[in-house]
């Protein structure tokens, strides 16, 4: 028969062998609770107006005489500016950049099928551009512009392009309320799981796409940023993890 020595050390170490195994499993257990998470995606839009264009239209002539196809260009380069004017553009937004100067060649072949160029001429061209927070007023010069061409300029106008001045200030505003549209949906989620809501573990900021307003055009994984359109709808999108008690 065991001494009760020895019965009082197995009771013991019994105990602390249920003890341990309870501590181990509440450490796990407590462990486990406390890494389950909820991830969620916030999202954030905004419809706005563009508040500034950029637009440019390139005029050339071309003569034999390098001289002379200067002087066309020279009266060509008035008359551009003229008409800008007479639609309302400041003088101060109208910018002439330098002249390209090109030497024409065309190809010809002899009757033993050999072939050279001779010298066609000098094309001289150059580019006016417009940088303007009077979208209408610019806008209606690029439409209208092309009534130059009646008076002999050979022209052709570009696309205006449009951009919005506080652009930082719109990134801003939508991670904030991209981030309280994700935490709103994590609070969600959470409560229809009868669990509550923790801390912020990690959060992951999205692509900033610009598109333009009903242009159903497709977000691209390095981001869309429209200029085409002159309204325009700005998304992102926040990504976090919340603990989850």
């Amino acid at each position: 028969m065991k001494s009760s020595s020895s019965i009082i050390a197995s009771v013991i170490l019994g105990l602390v062998i249920v003890v341990t195994a309870w501590i181990v499993g509440a450490a796990y257990r407590y462990k486990f609770k406390s890494m389950q998470t909820i991830t969620v995606n916030g999202n954030a839009k905004k419809d706005f107006e563009s508040d500034l264009v950029k637009w440019s239209a390139t005029f050339s002539r071309k003569n034999f005489e390098l001289s002379a196809a200067s002087a066309q260009l020279a009266t060509d380069r008035d008359l551009v500016r003229e008409f800008l004017v007479q639609q309302g553009v400041k003088a101060g937004e109208i910018r002439f950049e330098a002249v390209n100067i090109a030497k024409d060649f065309e190809y010809h072949t002899d009757g033993k099928g050999n072939g050279y160029n001779t010298f066609s001429g000098y094309t001289l061209s150059q580019t006016v551009s417009l940088e303007s927070k009077d979208l209408n007023k610019v806008d209606n010069a690029s439409r209208e512009i092309s009534t130059l061409i009646s008076k002999g300029i050979e022209l052709s106008s570009s696309t205006p392009n449009y951009y919005y001045s506080k652009l930082e200030d719109l990134k801003l505003e939508l991670i904030s309320q991209a981030s309280k549209n994700a935490h709103q949906r994590a609070n969600n989620i959470a409560t229809e799981s009868n669990a509550e809501l923790g801390n912020l573990v990690k959060a992951d900021l999205g692509i900033f796409q610009i598109t333009g307003q009903n242009d159903n055009e497709e977000y691209s994984s390095g981001g869309v940023f429209n200029t085409t359109s002159r309204k325009k709808t700005a998304n992102i999108t926040v990504r976090a993890s919340y603990l989850s008690n």
